[in-house]
């Protein structure tokens, strides 16, 4: 692991989601504007990943395809009205996700890749669980958890992080990468998304 990858909480992730944390990580404007982005890059239908999963995934209501979530807290999880499944995984303890190839037609991210130790080894299986041309979505804001979230994340500027991202999803196989900062009244929101 390069320093930039390093936390200043190095302790297991495991012991630090054992308490479920019911909040909402983004305000409602924020909220309402990545659902928008949902509504309007996810395919009809189709299944979808919310990788790093909480109690709240932030989708459209209507329009897609069974929810599977992924995340570290079963009890959170498990409160989330709109996963039908769900797994507890620690991706910075094994990055291969527990799916078969081309499992699903999209994948989201919100508002947690800040965390991620091994975030290209991730990407680069998430690549293999989304069917090809299927859009992978990661957002992001200002607010986090500063001991968890990686050095390279605590040190940059917003900009930063919108270059990382892609850098994320460039260098593991998406193509077609985009970003944009859609208007929200509260919390600023970031969104990267790229095609398998």
């Amino acid at each position: 692991m390069t320093e930039l990858f390093q936390r200043a909480d190095a302790s297991a992730d495991g012991a630090f989601y054992t308490f479920a944390r019911k909040v909402v990580h983004i305000e409602a404007g924020a909220i309402a504007a990545l659902r928008a982005v949902y509504a309007r890059e996810l395919p009809p239908g189709e299944p979808v990943l919310d990788l790093m999963s909480s109690w709240r995934s932030h989708l459209p209501e209507d329009g897609l395809g069974p929810v599977s979530g992924l995340g570290m807290n079963e009890a959170e999880m498990a409160d989330n009205p709109q996963l039908g499944a769900y797994a507890v995984h620690d991706l910075n303890a094994d990055s291969v996700l527990p799916y078969p190839d081309d499992a699903f037609g999209a994948a989201v991210c919100a508002v947690s890749v800040q965390y991620l130790t091994s975030p290209l080894e991730v990407f680069a299986d998430l690549r293999r669980v989304v069917r090809p041309g299927g859009p992978a979505i990661v957002s992001f804001s200002n607010r986090c958890f500063p001991t968890k979230a990686v050095r390279a994340w605590t040190l940059g500027t917003d900009a930063d992080h919108l270059a990382l991202v892609r850098a994320y999803l460039e260098g593991s196989g998406f193509g077609d990468v985009r970003d944009e900062a859609p208007p929200t009244g509260d919390d600023p929101l970031f969104v990267v998304w790229g095609r398998a």
